[in-house]
């Protein structure tokens, strides 16, 4: 049962970012004014273009369970910044100071469960493990 829940839970990690990178992509100028608003304004095509990627490999990598440390590493990359930058609700006026706050702890859950995957690994039920266990004769 346990594998089952790791993989369960790789997967409901994996969907979060895999949707953020399609949703960043499909609103790439939408993406671009958000990024404005909190202040990235520095090469914005390259930054939204390397995230992108970045949420595409590292939420692949670990949806499959192949190279999840590298998976997550590239994740907490994206993450970690952007739950700081986008969520600061210390600096957010009392309406907005709720729905933020939530927020920032919701990314801080994320970046707990992908700190516990890249102790752990990916588990029995993975790429890895099936690359491992696979004898050719």
């Amino acid at each position: 049962m346990k594998h089952f829940i790791d993989l369960l839970g790789r997967i409901c990690l994996a969907v979060i970012f895999l949707f953020e990178a399609y949703d960043s992509f499909r609103y790439f100028d939408e993406t671009k004014q958000q990024m404005a608003e909190h202040g990235l304004v520095w090469q914005q095509d390259l930054l939204l273009s390397c995230a992108i990627m970045a949420l595409l490999l590292g939420g692949i990598l670990l949806l499959i369970g192949y190279r999840t440390t590298f998976g997550t590493i590239l994740l907490l990359l994206y993450w970690v910044p952007v739950t700081f930058l986008v969520h600061d609700f210390w600096n957010q006026p009392p309406p907005e100071l709720r729905l933020q706050s939530i927020l920032f702890m919701k990314n801080l859950a994320v970046i707990g469960g992908l700190l516990i995957v890249m102790v752990n690994g990916s588990g029995r039920y993975s790429i890895k493990r099936l690359l491992a266990t696979t004898h050719v004769p």
